[in-house]
């Protein structure tokens, strides 16, 4: 099953903090009420969740708490041990390959060190039925994971299509959308994964062997 934790920003729009322009030298009603430019002040949040999907199906969002620091203790002993792989094998059984790879800055990235760390690493090799690891998996590769090049786009598609009023009603939308997700995005985004690895191998085996070439 492929792994994925992602950022899901909100906007809160404070409407008492509007403001209203007009050219100039001129007052605000001597101009139509289409032509003024509004602008207002915004404040960014966002709601961090894991979720692992596969042809077998999906698991439910599970939300990590604002502030947490996700290291090694707290991915092994509370993401994984009481969440992320009890939710897997309830859809798949023993019959999955875990696929966690590293990602870039921030969040995401303190998450890439809590998966390369080599308690993490073990803990994995132990309890799971096959486990790819970081050794043998490109680090910041969107591009060969499915919830990165298909699910979310879709997802905040469906999330954002009216305004979010605050964390819960975000957490709320998330989880009425992911519900009713169809499978069949899913699916098809999942048969993509070996034709992009196979891409991805290409390329990098092209490049190695330009490299020793020169």
């Amino acid at each position: 099953m492929e792994l994925k934790k992602q950022k899901f920003p909100i906007w809160e729009i404070p409407i008492q903090n509007d403001r209203v322009y007009a050219p100039l030298g001129r007052q605000k009603r001597q101009v139509s009420t289409e032509r003024l430019l509004h602008t207002r002040s915004t404040i960014s949040k966002s709601v961090m969740k894991s979720v692992a999907v596969s042809l077998l199906g999906t698991t439910e969002l599970i939300f990590i708490e604002p502030g947490v620091k996700i290291n090694g203790a707290y991915y092994r002993d509370v993401l994984l041990s009481q969440h992320l792989l009890p939710a897997i094998r309830s859809v798949a059984g023993d019959f999955f390959t875990y696929n966690a790879p590293a990602h870039r800055a921030g969040a995401a990235h303190r998450a890439g060190a809590a998966h390369r760390a080599g308690g993490t690493v073990g803990f994995l090799s132990r309890n799971t039925p096959d486990f790819i690891s970081p050794l043998l998996w490109p680090p910041n590769s969107p591009d060969l994971n499915p919830v990165d090049y298909e699910v979310w786009s879709e997802l905040q598609q469906r999330v954002y299509h009216s305004r979010i009023r605050d964390v819960d009603h975000l957490k709320q939308r998330l989880i009425k959308e992911w519900s009713c997700f169809d499978q069949n995005i899913i699916d098809r985004a999942v048969r993509q994964w070996r034709v992009r690895l196979y891409a991805r191998v290409s390329v990098q085996t092209a490049a190695t062997l330009s490299t020793n070439c020169n």
